[in-house]
């Protein structure tokens, strides 16, 4: 496919948690808790607020539809700040900073005076019904030639635990808001960017790693299509299968509207009609339960509503994402009836009723309520008639392999307005100068590469790894930089495919193992016992003594003469090609308390004393 030709205009909003001490408005720490610990609980109703000048945005109305109930867990690490029942604190001055450093990695012109403002939320991830924001700076510069339109500072959005209950520990963590202009014209590029991109902000070490921690939003429209924003993209290999999906979309969307105007396809919503009683028999269990039960002709239909616009995607899967914003399990629809417990007869009886043709599709919406099903019916007929007209412009989701589902429409300027209670903070020249721009790293990678001769794969690999510090730190202090950089890349990956709980091993245990290899008090190959020791519970020290003192090197000699001895059969048929396995024997035998360069030195030797001995 080629999307240069296809008109493919994209860009891309990341949002990334910041590693600060406290969160964004409020003293409470950034630590994110397991929800069974939760000390209490409340319940909220949201209700969308008119701007400034008295708009509601159209998001907040749709949003509105669900007449939602949510339940909010707190902790003894949150605060009446999260559950918005006390003014917020000054804007945290060390997030604030973080972002001013990114911001100047990216060229970017700082703004004079920074005020926070309200962006309307109503979907339940904040008590307040609106989510914190300050714009930080403007106009900055991408290696592709694009550019970086915004940074934002805004706080970060309760966590969903299930339905419409969320947990109150992550609301209010320092998030950075980067949006690009829509520069990006493939696929791949698209991709590329984000990589870079996730590459600066790790670069600061101030932003904080691993699932969730960091979403991807990328905004797509094609050549006749619309803006579509897709949300919510956490894997980076990902982002371009949901571009290329994206593309697939809207180019078969605009396919189907051509031959919907071929037709001279319509749909009149006063048309629909009342089934209910035509299924008080029926033995489909979804339509059984109903209060109420609408059908809607759609004129020209046919064949169109069950076409695959994505994989295992149809346009019939974006009509019922519309009709499930009112909290309707879906639709039916006759290019897929009779199924689902729905017969051929019933599908007849529906038909002759509409006075449809065989070029209608007729859709079956099922509500617990009148005013449910109304409100499906509703939905079922706005979808439908953008059909008509092409792609809506609209916020997604991404579902599982990349492909997506509807959310809600764009938002709109109503979505935003002052907030009154923080403070607007000045960027003086003093400041913004003070700002120090840290090293990039893929240029660490290369440093690594050529300081401490660590191959090319490994030094990309150890500078973006969460042991960077750790490893900078060893260094510091004297180890042997290739010593840390296997334990960090290769041993503890090994260890972790054991299912050994390397995240019980802090820092300061990696430090005193390579100290103690330093100094000769354990062989390097002993390290991997000694992690283990250390991650189920154990002391540096008291592991060491675990594995025993060092082994003198006559001691080793000695081990060596005994197990040559008593292999002296299988040395005679292997010759010297018994090195390797006897090496496996005398480490096991040593248990990591020699180093192997010693252990391989001896065994070659008297191997080869060994062999000797025998030859006639």
């Amino acid at each position: 496919m080629d999307y240069r030709e296809m008109g493919l205009i994209a860009g891309i909003e990341i949002h990334q948690q910041l590693d600060t001490r406290e969160k964004l408005f409020c003293h409470c720490p950034t630590t994110l808790r397991d929800t069974a610990e939760h000390s209490g609980e409340f319940f909220r109703y949201l209700r969308a607020t008119e701007s400034e000048m008295g708009e509601i945005d159209r998001a907040a109305q749709e949003e509105m539809k669900r007449d939602r109930k949510f339940q909010y867990y707190t902790y003894d690490t949150t605060c009446l700040v999260e559950n918005d029942e006390e003014p917020p604190a000054l804007l945290n001055s060390e997030a604030l900073d973080v972002c001013l450093t990114i911001a100047k990695m990216f060229s970017m012109t700082p703004i004079p005076q920074i005020h926070t403002m309200r962006k309307l939320v109503i979907d339940g991830s904040n008590t307040s019904g609106f989510q914190r924001t300050a714009l930080i700076a403007i106009n900055g510069s991408l290696p592709n030639g694009g550019k970086i339109e915004t940074i934002c500072l805004e706080e970060e959005a309760a966590q969903r635990v299930k339905d419409d209950i969320f947990s109150l520990d992550r609301l209010g963590i320092p998030l950075i808001e980067i949006t690009t202009s829509p520069c990006m014209h493939t696929p791949e590029e698209v991709q590329q960017v984000a990589e870079y991109m996730g590459m600066v902000l790790r670069s600061t070490g101030k932003v904080k790693r691993g699932i969730g921690t960091i979403r991807q939003d990328v905004n797509i429209s094609i050549k006749g299509g619309a803006r579509v924003e897709i949300k919510g993209v956490q894997e980076l290999e990902l982002i371009a299968e949901v571009v290329k999906r994206e593309v697939q979309r809207q180019k078969e969307l605009l396919t189907i509207r051509d031959e919907l105007n071929k037709r001279k396809a319509d749909i009149n919503l006063n048309e629909h009609k009342d089934v209910t009683d035509l299924f008080k028999n029926t033995k489909s269990t979804i339509l059984k339960k109903a209060k109420r039960i609408y059908a809607q002709n759609l004129k020209g239909f046919a064949g169109l509503v069950g076409r695959e616009i994505q994989p295992d995607r149809r346009l019939g899967s974006e009509i019922s994402d519309y009709a499930k914003v009112c909290g309707v399990g879906g639709i039916f629809h006759t290019d897929e009836l009779p199924a689902y417990g729905i017969t051929a007869e019933e599908v007849d009886k529906v038909r002759k009723v509409l006075n449809a043709k065989e070029v209608d599709c007729i859709v079956l919406l099922a509500g617990s309520s009148d005013k449910q099903a109304t409100c499906a019916l509703n939905q079922v007929f706005n979808r439908a008639k953008s059909a008509l007209k092409g792609i809506p412009e609209e916020t997604r989701k991404m579902l599982e392999e990349g492909s997506t589902a509807y959310m809600r429409p764009l938002p709109g300027a109503a979505r935003m307005y002052p907030e009154t209670d923080v403070l607007p903070v000045l960027i003086n020249d003093a400041r913004w100068k003070g700002v120090k721009v840290p090293e990039l790293l893929q240029i660490k990678a290369e440093r690594f590469l050529k300081e401490y001769g660590i191959e090319r794969n490994y030094a990309g690999q150890l500078a973006s790894s969460e042991k960077l510090p750790l490893f900078e730190r060893a260094i510091k202090e004297g180890i042997k930089p290739k010593l840390a950089a296997f334990t960090i890349l290769s041993t503890s990956t090994e260890l972790r495919r054991e299912g050994i709980e390397i995240r019980n091993i802090s820092d300061d245990a990696y430090l005193t193992v390579w100290h103690s290899v330093e100094k000769g008090k354990v062989a390097k190959e002993g390290i991997p016992d000694l992690l283990r020791l250390v991650a189920s519970g154990s002391t540096v020290e008291t592991a060491i003594q675990n594995l025993g003192p060092s082994i003198s090197r006559e001691e080793v000699e000695s081990i060596v003469k005994k197990i040559i001895s008593e292999r002296s059969e299988f040395i005679q048929q292997r010759g010297k090609a018994a090195l390797g396995p006897l090496m496996g024997v005398v480490m096991a035998e040593v248990r990591g308390s020699v180093d192997g360069k010693v252990v391989s030195e001896i065994l070659k030797r008297e191997l080869e004393k060994s062999l000797a001995a025998k030859t006639p």
